[in-house]
């Protein structure tokens, strides 16, 4: 299997853990007692959802961004490669 590497700025870093922090956040509301179960479940299925929801575009980003990066690569090596010769 070939490695990728996918470099990340700080603040999509940052992004991404808040997203899925959300999600385990609303998880963690829906399956706790802390608060009365109305407002645990409007609470818990709006944070799950959010961060379900903004991972997406994130995460699209990243791959979409990563396969560019991995193309332009591999067609310098092709250029090089030919460049040898």
């Amino acid at each position: 299997m070939m490695e990728r590497t996918l470099t990340l700025t700080f603040p999509k870093l940052g992004m991404i853990a808040a997203t899925r922090a959300a999600a385990g956040a609303g998880l963690a509301l829906l399956l706790a007692d802390r608060l009365a179960r109305p407002q645990r479940r409007i609470v818990g299925w709006t944070l799950l959802a959010f961060g379900a929801i903004s991972t997406i575009p994130l995460l699209a980003g990243a791959v979409l961004r990563a396969r560019r990066e991995a193309t332009e690569r591999s067609s310098w090596e092709r250029e090089a490669e030919v460049a040898r010769h």
